[in-house]
């Protein structure tokens, strides 16, 4: 049964150090807030688990959270590198990071099974790859019908999955809507779930075959308007492209970054906090 709470205490007692959390979110409905909250708490050793890291993943590394991240593609979606990954990879900066590759149809799979409470998944898929020379958990099986070779990887099972949506009702039941990407295997593949949301209504007046989340799945429901920022949100609201933009030299530098982070993370209380300080910023950058 869903708990509606305050997003500092659903991160307080769900996230801890040494946990395998998944951020999810394609798309749209990334759930930048709740990585804030993550930071500002100073959660270590943290297995990251996402099909596309982005920028809240670079954040998250460049601020010493990961230890390791089990990834399909990473980048600035649109505009290049993702600079404090490639600097903890490349340098070891603020620590080495562990790396584990897949292909989107992997991570997918991966999820899947998790949520099916499967050891592994199975998919054809990494053939003509060299993936499977990089990843030793990427492994061939032989289907015992028809003696097919089929790729097998371990499932996704999170410690704690983190997703952004559109509505909750008061029972902490919620709904998703738009590009809906891996978010509902994340929930069920995972022991624990943190889902913030844009609005909590008395009935989610769900159209027919909408996908819901029904609040035995979920373990905390937070209020956050505008947590996916600044990614979009489907009917709330649109893109920043200029952050994306914005985001590429502040990541570049080690000290630009932390200055940054300083600011606007770990000096704010919450995601409204950091929305405006980050305003101030930019009427500043004017």
């Amino acid at each position: 049964m869903a708990k509606i709470t305050p997003l500092r205490e659903a991160v307080a007692s769900l996230v801890h150090d040494g946990d395998t959390v998944a951020l999810e979110g394609f798309t749209h409905l990334i759930p930048h807030a709740a990585g804030h909250e993550i930071i500002r708490q100073g959660r270590r050793d943290l297995t990251l688990v996402r099909m596309t890291p982005d920028l809240i993943y670079d954040q998250m590394i460049g601020m010493g959270c990961a230890r390791k991240l089990i990834f399909s593609w990473g980048g600035n979606p649109g505009v290049g590198s993702l600079h404090r990954f490639r600097d903890a990879v490349e340098q070891g900066w603020p620590h080495r990071l562990e790396t584990e590759e897949h292909s989107h149809a992997g991570m997918a799979n991966a999820y899947v099974a998790g949520a099916s409470n499967l050891p592994f998944a199975l998919l054809r898929g990494y053939t003509g790859s060299d993936l499977p020379k990089v990843n030793p958990n990427i492994r061939f099986v032989e289907c015992p019908f028809t003696g097919e070779k089929l790729a097998a990887i371990p499932s996704v099972r999170p410690d704690v999955t983190v997703i952004h949506a559109q509505k909750a009702d008061r029972r902490g039941n919620v709904l998703i809507w738009g590009i809906l990407g891996v978010q509902k295997e994340a929930v069920l593949a995972a022991k624990r779930s943190i889902v913030t949301v844009e609005e909590i209504v008395d009935d989610l007046e769900a159209p027919t075959n909408a996908c819901v989340l029904p609040t035995w799945a979920v373990s905390a429901v937070c209020h956050v308007p505008g947590g996916a920022y600044p990614s979009y949100a489907q009917g709330y609201s649109e893109r920043d492209n200029s952050f994306y933009k914005a985001w590429d030299p502040i990541a570049r530098s080690r000290e630009t970054f932390q200055a940054w982070m300083q600011r606007h993370v770990l000096d704010t209380d919450d995601f409204a906090g950091f929305r405006r300080v980050l305003a101030e910023s930019v009427k500043e950058a004017v």
